[in-house]
């Protein structure tokens, strides 16, 4: 026989409010991936320049950044255990990303000092979910 530990309350707000926040994610990289032309036309020439040079990889590694975040999210909602290595291969793979638009590319010089800001917010966010989704495993709140 198994027992099930109800989570709180606040359990809940925080799956909801990381399901939000990860879908705008994807949002944002549907946005980039099929909106390309309206952005370009909406970016200076060295900002164009770094959109355009962005290698394939760094844009896989968003896509799975994002989509696994949200997976993740809903693993959260379902009360799943694999929601812990999902937020940890998107947290991985958007610092992997997040290495090249920073350091790697001149993004930092195209579009100034605020580049820094969106990385270091998904990052502690990030660093979050995985602490986040353990402690739901060590409470029974995921199985």
């Amino acid at each position: 026989m198994t027992t099930t530990v109800k989570p709180p309350i606040w359990f809940w707000v925080v799956s909801g409010i990381a399901l939000l926040w990860n879908l705008s994610g994807v949002f944002n990289y549907l946005n980039q991936a099929f909106n390309q032309q309206a952005i370009l036309e909406s970016i200076n020439q060295a900002q164009r320049e770094v959109f355009e040079g962005i290698p394939a990889w760094a844009t896989a590694a968003f896509a799975l950044a994002v989509f696994s975040g949200t997976i993740g999210s809903i693993g959260l909602l379902l009360r799943k255990k694999w929601a812990k290595p999902l937020f940890i291969i998107s947290l991985v793979t958007a610092v992997a990303q997040f290495i090249h638009w920073l350091f790697v590319s001149n993004a930092v010089e195209a579009f100034g000092p605020s580049t820094y800001t969106m990385p270091i917010i998904v990052v502690i966010i990030g660093t979050y979910l995985i602490f986040f989704s353990k402690i739901g495993i060590q409470k029974g709140w995921l199985r």
